[in-house]
């Protein structure tokens, strides 16, 4: 098992300089007097919110990711903003193949691996995200998806591979309000992680992080399973409090 459990936040594209200041504010309040070295904690925020954020975070807990990374150094690519120019904020971690950004911008496995590789190389941590569509799970083909995503990004990032981390989410389950079943969930860690034990010696480094609404009710069970170091948290890392009971389920099954 990964040594840390990691609650990452994504804020999708939600968020304003008020807000995002007291939703900030209120996580350093509940955080206050916790230990540090128990879980990790990242906030995936808006391009236009880096800076701010960056700022935000000084001092705490809270690492900085970013929802998206060029697969170019620089050049003539409006509107794409590159890892190095991530890097210059303080970004710690960046989603790469978030579905949203499958399904909606036709990003292929291939590309979802080439932006894993520039993150790494600006010595930012890919959370390189997999799973299926409702179609894909009733068809009984969720594992073979999952293990051609990863696939590709194994292949892009040889050793370096045990440097990432793996977010599975079923794309049924994002937003929905559907949760897979801790037992479906483990499942799906369980195959990812034996599929980057054969990729690396490292595969215990990785965490596995489930990604389809996980929220303040349903986290400890989620946290409990032997194979998911974590969550992927879309709408309840809007809401500190709940944001908060989730970060104290991991640092809870962490201790």
């Amino acid at each position: 098992m990964a040594k840390h459990k990691l609650i990452a936040g994504n804020w999708k594209m939600n968020g304003g300089l008020a807000a995002n200041e007291a939703l900030l504010q209120a996580l350093r309040t509940g955080l206050q007097g916790q230990d540090d070295a128990a879980c990790a904690i990242a906030v995936a925020v808006p391009a236009p919110y880096l800076a701010q954020v960056h700022s935000l975070v000084q001092g705490t807990a809270i690492r900085l990711a970013a929802q998206d990374v060029s697969q170019h150094d620089s050049g003539a690519y409006t509107g794409e903003t590159s890892a190095a120019m991530l890097r210059e904020f303080g970004t710690r971690y960046v989603l790469v193949g978030h579905s949203e950004r499958r399904q909606y911008h036709g990003e292929s496995d291939a590309l979802v691996a080439a932006k894993a590789q520039k993150a790494l190389a600006a010595g930012i941590t890919p959370i390189v995200c997999v799973g299926e569509t409702l179609a894909e799970r009733e068809a009984g083909q969720t594992m073979d998806v999952v293990r051609r995503q990863l696939a590709a990004v194994v292949q892009a990032n040889g050793h370096c591979i045990s440097e990432i981390v793996v977010a599975y989410e079923p794309v049924w389950a994002i937003g929905t309000g559907r949760t897979a079943t801790p037992q479906q969930a483990q499942e799906v860690h369980a195959v990812l992680r034996a599929q980057l034990a054969a990729a690396t010696g490292q595969a215990a480094r990785v965490p596995l992080l489930y990604g389809g609404s996980m929220n303040a009710a349903n986290a400890a069970e989620l946290l409990a399973q032997a194979d998911i170091d974590g969550g992927l948290v879309g709408g309840a890392s809007l809401k500190a409090q709940d944001f908060l009971q989730i970060i104290a389920a991991a640092c809870a099954t962490q201790a």
